[in-house]
């Protein structure tokens, strides 16, 4: 006798396609966007996500705030002294704000702070690059810890430290080195030496150079330390030399960290203070030879006459407005460095 196939249901128990319907209309799990949030792309933004999407754009506008309001503190102050300025604030060779009229200009300061920023990065650029190869890719373990450490420590010794240090070690010994560059090379008039202390625009370019060597050393020696290691153990197994796998893929890697390490060790040169009035003798007069006296900085000038500046004459607004220029120096050179990073994709990183 036939049975019947059909599943016996109790009463009150929903058939099979009213579960199903009732399936489809279910709660779904957290933290699981529903069918309608993921078709139209508004899914729910977490609390602290939202908290820290805005203090991040909060830190950048107050950013940009400040340097706004410093951008126009220096020029409100820096447009009285020039009113008043009788000289040609961009091309006179002379400081004299407490003569009638005022007299002042920028030529020679703009000429000593961009030529002694140039010989600290020539300097220091080439031998941070190497220390920092040779950290990262060459020096054992045992011996590149103490190293790195040492590094560091010398990028947290204040200025005054190197001023002092370049006003009685530094100067007094480099005597011997301006006399054998003005032996043989002497007939370029660069390098002409007239006798006397060494206090010149070359030894604060040194002094410089051993300054922002730390700063520059480290972020490079980081970068390096994160170039692909499969690329290199790629190039190592091909045959590649260990000079090869750097110049073939670790400078390639790390050019736009250099390039940055470069720019913020050039901002500390341009706008170093102490260590340079240290070991500078400046005047107001552009020297052709960079080891004869002459020549000063921006940054060393507004330390030296800023406290004999009269409070009642223009002293310290002509001050401010040479500081202004330094102002604007700084952002061009980082706006350049910006440029040159993003100018090819694979040194911006956006391939990484």
């Amino acid at each position: 006798m036939p049975t019947d196939s059909t599943p016996t249901r109790t009463p009150g128990e929903p058939s099979a396609p009213e579960t199903l319907r009732a399936g489809t209309t279910g709660t779904t799990a957290p933290g699981e966007a529903t069918s309608g949030e993921a078709a139209s792309g508004k899914a729910k933004t977490r609390p602290g996500d939202r908290i820290f999407s805005g203090l991040s754009r909060g830190a950048g506008i107050t950013l940009l705030a400040i340097m706004a309001s410093i951008a126009v503190f220096l020029s409100w102050q820096a447009s009285t002294a020039l009113a008043e300025n009788e000289g040609n604030f961009l091309t006179t060779f002379e400081w004299n704000v407490n003569a009638d009229p005022p007299v002042f200009g920028i030529a020679v300061l703009a000429y000593g702070t961009l030529v002694s920023s140039v010989i600290a990065m020539v300097l220091a650029v080439p031998v941070a690059v190497g220390i920092a190869l040779f950290i990262s890719h060459y020096a054992p373990r045992k011996l590149a810890s103490p190293l790195a450490y040492i590094i560091d420590l010398l990028a947290a010794v204040p200025s005054i430290v190197y001023g002092l240090w370049g006003a009685l070690f530094l100067v007094p010994h480099l005597t011997g080195l301006y006399e054998w560059l003005d032996d043989y090379f002497g007939w370029t008039g660069i390098f002409e030496y007239n006798g006397g202390a060494a206090r010149s625009l070359f030894t604060a370019g040194i002094l410089l150079a051993i300054m922002i060597l730390p700063i520059v050393t480290n972020v490079s020696r980081e970068v390096f330390r994160q170039s692909p290691k499969m690329q290199e153990e790629a190039a190592l197994a091909l045959g590649a030399t260990r000079w090869e796998v750097i110049r073939m893929s670790v400078l390639p890697f790390g050019r736009s960290g250099v390039i940055s390490a470069s720019m913020l060790g050039l901002g500390r040169a341009l706008g170093e203070t102490m260590a340079v009035a240290t070991v500078l003798s400046p005047s107001f007069v552009i020297n052709a030879s960079l080891l004869n006296p002459g020549g000063g900085t921006f940054a060393q000038n507004i330390a030296s006459s800023f406290k004999e500046a009269s409070p009642g004459g223009i002293g310290r607004e002509a001050l401010i407005a040479s500081g202004l220029v330094l102002f604007v120096i700084t952002l061009l050179v980082n706006g350049l460095a910006r440029l040159i990073i993003a100018r090819r994709k694979e040194y911006s990183g956006a391939n990484a």
